[in-house]
């Protein structure tokens, strides 16, 4: 299992867009991955879900990623984060 902490930059927080495109790149890889913001823990390939956390600007959200290939999942999520969050 590994984990990671990514504190939100987009101005909009998690909104629709990449919340979509975050569902669909964790959905091709080959491990559970998890978002955690305070007590509540959703699954990164559940739209909604990761909407209904209410991510804002500056959160900070925690990232688990476990089995399958994690090492690459991990890598593939952080590109992500940073490239669109």
């Amino acid at each position: 299992m590994k984990t990671f902490e990514y504190t939100i930059k987009d101005e909009l927080g998690i909104h629709a867009r990449p919340a979509g495109m975050l569902a669909k790149t964790v959905k091709a890889l080959d491990s559970e991955i998890t978002i955690t913001k305070g007590e509540k823990t959703v699954g990164a390939a559940k739209l909604m879900a990761v909407m209904g956390l209410g991510v804002k600007c500056g959160d900070t959200v925690t990232i688990t990623i476990n089995g399958g290939n994690e090492d690459a999942a991990e890598a593939a999520v952080k590109d992500f984060l940073n490239a669109n969050l």
